[in-house]
């Protein structure tokens, strides 16, 4: 989950910015049921690269879903501008905080913000694996543009098995002329 500190840090990157884009997210998320969206606004403000479409893991977003619905009701006002969105509300740092780490989970993204001391924006793998039997691959694509990391923890790989962070045909940079 995304920690306080750190979010806070992003408010001089604009609180109203980060406050906008995530919840976008949440919306679409919840109204579109986690359909892929493609056609987001990116602000500025937000560093690294997104890997797009954007996906929802449906069994997450499964299990997070009676929480964002509690999240959008909170954030609601914010949105609206029935609230004041003030970079010294503790409360709207910890409800975003909240949001963005639900967001980042749901879509295997992390969500970075200028001024943060975190890695940058762009799709992540957390694993955490007592035994490996067969394969166990954390991340596979032919093509990866900007950044992106596995974070994972294996204790025994079994004979035959194999455990692979990440396979890819190229990682980073703009893509081939």
């Amino acid at each position: 989950m995304t920690d306080f500190a750190s979010l806070s840090t992003l408010i001089g990157a604009g609180v109203t910015p980060t406050l906008t884009f995530l919840y976008q997210r949440l919306e679409r998320l919840l109204d579109r049921n986690g359909a892929p969206e493609s056609d987001l606004a990116i602000p500025a403000e937000l560093t690294g690269t997104l890997a797009l479409p954007l996906q929802a893991d449906s069994d997450r977003l499964a299990e997070r879903r009676q929480d964002l619905e509690m999240l959008r009701d909170g954030l609601n006002v914010y949105y609206r501008g029935d609230a004041s969105v003030a970079p010294t509300d503790e409360s709207l740092l910890r409800t975003l905080g909240r949001l963005r780490g639900m967001l980042e989970e749901i879509y295997g993204q992390r969500l970075t913000f200028e001024g943060e001391q975190r890695p940058t924006s762009g799709p992540f793998v957390r694993l955490r694996t007592d035994q490996v039997k067969g394969l166990q691959v954390g991340m596979d694509a032919d093509e990866i543009v900007g950044d992106a990391s596995v974070d994972h923890e294996v204790g025994t790989v079994e004979e035959g098995g194999t455990n692979i962070g990440m396979r890819a045909r190229r990682i980073g940079g703009p893509p081939p002329s």
